[in-house]
C-alpha cells in the first residue's frame, strides 16, 4: 500500500456501524422514531429559544452515536461495551441538565456570569463526547483539525508574532463554545437540526418507496441506447440521487452498487467505472435544490436568501455535469465502448407506469420554493407528498409500516453528520475567539501579493486542503470562516460568487487525491485502487477545478446581470465547457496531437472570463482547428492511434 493510501486510510478510519437486534435493536428504532418527530415539532410549531433546541437536539443525537458506532474496527461488535453505554449515559444525562437549566442558562450573560462547578463539568464533557463522537462517525481528519484549534485556543497565546492571541482559560473557552451560539452549538448544528434533517428525511423516505429505482430507469431510457450508456446512465441517476442525498460518498455507495457492475460488463476498467460514478455523484452536491445541505448553511452564514443560492447555482451545476457527459462520451468513442444490448433498456412505459407519481414530491417542493416558502416547509412538503403517493394503490403502493421505518432511518443517518457539524462548530468558536480568520487572510493575502487571480488559486487550494477527509458541510465551514474573509472583506468581491467559489473546491475534496471519500468508497465497491480512482475522478470533472473562477470574472453565469450579460455568459461558458471537454480527453471523432490540446484548452480557459463580441474569436479558432484536421491528410496534426 502506497503512502497515500496509507495516509488516506489513517484519516478515514471510523468505527464500524453496529446493527444491534433484540431489546437494543428496538430501543434503538423507537428513539430514532422519536428524534425524527421531535425535529418535524420543533421546527414547524416549537417558539422555543434557537440555542435550546440545538442543545437538545445535539445531545440526544450523541446518546445514539455511541450505541450505533464502535469505537474501531478492532472492537467492532453489535453489542455495545461498558465504554459506550457510559457515553451515551453522559451524553443523556448533559441533555437533562441542559433541559432542567433551560431558563437560567438563556438568561446569563456569557464571561461576565461565572461558570458554576456543574456548568463547567458538563461542558467538559459535551466537548469531549463530540470529539470522540466525530472520530467514530468521520474519521480521524476533523477530529485532529478540531483538536488543533482546541489546543492552538489554549495555547495560542504562547505563540510571539501575527499568529499569538490573547490568554484564553480553559473557562472562557468552555463559556464561549458550549453556552453561546458562537461555538459547538452554533449555525453547523442548527442546520443540521432543521433543514439538513429533514431533506435526509425526504431522501430516505424516497427510497422507501423506491423512488430511487424510477431515476435510475428514466435515466437508462434516456442515454442506455447511446454510445457508453451505462456510463452515462451513472451520470445522470448519480446527480438525481445526489440532489437528494446530498453526499457523495452516500451517493456512490447506492447507486454505484449498481452502476459501477454495469459498466464493467460492457468492458470499463474498474479503475475508470468508479472514476466515472465517483465524477457523477461528487457533482450531486452542487446540483440543486440541496447542495449536500450546504446551501441552508450558506444562507444561513451568509445571510443570502436560499432561493437566490440555488437560482445561482443551477447554470454552473448543469454544466459540470455536461462537461461529465460529454468528456464520457468522447472517451467511450476514441476507445470503441459497446452498447448494451436494447433489450436491457425499459420503454417510456415501463419507466413511467405505476411510477409518475414519484414526480409529485417534486413538484411539491418546486412549487412552494417558488412561492417563497422556507426550505424547512418545502421539505416537510416534499415528504407529506411521498407520504400520500405511497398509498395510492398500485404496484408502488409502500406499507405504512415501511414508510415509519423511515423515521428513525433518516435519524441514524444524520448522526455522523451532526458530529461533524458540531466539530466544525468547535473550530468555528475557537477562530472567533482568537481571530484567526483575519490572520489567516493576511497570510493569504502576503502570499498572493496584488495578484487576484493567484489569491483565488491559494484559495481554492486551501479550501480543498480543508475539505479532504470530512464532509461537504464541514469542508464549507471550515473555508468560509478562514477563507471567506479573504475573498469577501479583503478583495471586495460579491459575497455570492466568493461563497459558491468555495462551496466548489469544498465538495471537490471529496474526490481530491490523497483523502478523496468518494473514491474510497467506491474502492470498497470494486475493490479497486482509490488514488487511481480519484486521479481519474478529478480527470473527468477537470470542468469543476477552473469553472469556478467565472463566478469572480464572469459571474453572468450565476444570472447575475443584464439578459444580454447573462446569455453571454452562458453561452461562453457552454463552448468553453465543450472545449476543455475534448482537450482533456485529445478527441473529437478523430485523435487529436497535444499541441493542439493546449491551444484548446487555452481557448476554453479564455472563454471563462467576459468577452461578449470578442469570444467569437477562440471559437473560431477552434472550429476552424477541428475543420482542419477532419480535413488533414497528412495526418501532421492527427495523433497517431
Amino acid at each position: 500500500m502506497s503512502i497515500s493510501t496509507s495516509l488516506g486510510v489513517a484519516l478515514l478510519s471510523t468505527g464500524d456501524r453496529r446493527k444491534p437486534e433484540g431489546y437494543l435493536g428496538k430501543f434503538i428504532a423507537i428513539y430514532g422514531f422519536m428524534i425524527a418527530l421531535w425535529v418535524l415539532w420543533s421546527t414547524i410549531f416549537s417558539t422555543s429559544d434557537v440555542l435550546m433546541l440545538t442543545i437538545v437536539y445535539l445531545t440526544q443525537m450523541l446518546v445514539l452515536v455511541f450505541l450505533v458506532f464502535s469505537s474501531g474496527h478492532v472492537n467492532a461488535s453489535d453489542k455495545p461495551t461498558i465504554m459506550d453505554y457510559t457515553l451515551s449515559l453522559l451524553s443523556f444525562g448533559s441533555s437533562v441538565f441542559f433541559l432542567v437549566n433551560m431558563d437560567s442558562l438563556a438568561d446569563r450573560i456569557s464571561l461576565l456570569t461565572p461558570l458554576t462547578d456543574m456548568e463547567f463539568g458538563v461542558g467538559v464533557v459535551v466537548s469531549l463526547v463530540t470529539l470522540e463522537a466525530t472520530r467514530r462517525t468521520v474519521g480521524l481528519g476533523l477530529t485532529l483539525i478540531a483538536g488543533a484549534f482546541i489546543v492552538y485556543n489554549l495555547f495560542g497565546h504562547l505563540i510571539d508574532g501575527e499568529f499569538g492571541h490573547g490568554y484564553i482559560s480553559l473557562a472562557d473557552f468552555i463559556d464561549i463554545n458550549i453556552y453561546t451560539s458562537d461555538g459547538l452549538f452554533g449555525v453547523p448544528v442548527r442546520v443540521a437540526a432543521t433543514y439538513a434533517f429533514l431533506f435526509v428525511m425526504f431522501g430516505t423516505f424516497l427510497e422507501a418507496v423506491k423512488g430511487g429505482d424510477f431515476f435510475f430507469r428514466l435515466a437508462s431510457r434516456l442515454t442506455g441506447r447511446s454510445v457508453g450508456g451505462p456510463a452515462k446512465v451513472a451520470i445522470i441517476s448519480s446527480g438525481l440521487f445526489g440532489t437528494v442525498s446530498g453526499s457523495p460518498t452516500a451517493d456512490v455507495v447506492t447507486t454505484g452498487s449498481v452502476t459501477i457492475p454495469l459498466m464493467r460488463r460492457l468492458g470499463f476498467s474498474k479503475d475508470l467505472a468508479s472514476g466515472i460514478e465517483v465524477s457523477a455523484s461528487t457533482g450531486g452536491s452542487l446540483l440543486p435544490p440541496i447542495m449536500g445541505s450546504v446551501a441552508f448553511i450558506m444562507a444561513e452564514y451568509t445571510g443570502l436568501a436560499y432561493n437566490e443560492i440555488i437560482i445561482a447555482s443551477l447554470i454552473p451545476a448543469i454544466l459540470y455535469y455536461i462537461g461529465v457527459y460529454v468528456q464520457v462520451h468522447l472517451y467511450c468513442l476514441a476507445h470503441g465502448v459497446a452498447n448494451p444490448d436494447g433489450d436491457e433498456i425499459p420503454g417510456w412505459k415501463e419507466v413511467f407506469e405505476g411510477s409518475w407519481m414519484f414526480l409529485v414530491p417534486f413538484m411539491a417542493m418546486v412549487i412552494p420554493l417558488v412561492a417563497g416558502y422556507s426550505p424547512t416547509f418545502v421539505a416537510v412538503f416534499g415528504i407529506a407528498a411521498i407520504m400520500v403517493v405511497s398509498q395510492v394503490p398500485g404496484k408502488c403502493r409502500v406499507p405504512v409500516k415501511t414508510l415509519m421505518q423511515s423515521f428513525p432511518t433518516a435519524t441514524i443517518r444524520m448522526v455522523g453528520v451532526t458530529a461533524a457539524c458540531a466539530s466544525a462548530g468547535l473550530v468555528i468558536g475557537g477562530i472567533t475567539m482568537t481571530g484567526l480568520g483575519t490572520k489567516f487572510s493576511s497570510l493569504i493575502l502576503m502570499l498572493a501579493g496584488d495578484s487576484q487571480l493567484m489569491t483565488l488559486v491559494l484559495s481554492a487550494i486551501v479550501t480543498i486542503i480543508l475539505g479532504m477527509g470530512m464532509p461537504t458541510p464541514s469542508a464549507y465551514i471550515l473555508a468560509a470562516v478562514l477563507v471567506g474573509p479573504t475573498l469577501v472583506n479583503h478583495m471586495d468581491l460579491p459575497i455570492m460568487s466568493a461563497h459558491l467559489f468555495i462551496l466548489y473546491y469544498a465538495v471537490l475534496s471529496a474526490m481530491t487525491p490523497p483523502v478523496a471519500v468518494a473514491a474510497y468508497a467506491a474502492a470498497g465497491l470494486c475493490h479497486g485502487n482509490p488514488i487511481t480512482i480519484a486521479v481519474t475522478a478529478v480527470r473527468l470533472s477537470v470542468i469543476a477545478f477552473v469553472f469556478p473562477f467565472s463566478f469572480i470574472y464572469n459571474p453572468g453565469v450565476l444570472l447575475e446581470g443584464s439578459l444580454i450579460e447573462c446569455v453571454f455568459a452562458i453561452i461562453q461558458a457552454l463552448f468553453a465547457t465543450v472545449f476543455i471537454a475534448i482537450a482533456a480527453e485529445g478527441y473529437f471523432s478523430f485523435r487529436i496531437n497535444n499541441p493542439i490540446r493546449l491551444v484548446i484548452l487555452c481557448c476554453g480557459l479564455s472563454l471563462l472570463a467576459p468577452g461578449h463580441i470578442y469570444s467569437i474569436i477562440p471559437v473560431i479558432l477552434v472550429v476552424a482547428l477541428l475543420a482542419a484536421i477532419k480535413k488533414d491528410k497528412a495526418g501532421l496534426l492527427v495523433k497517431p492511434v
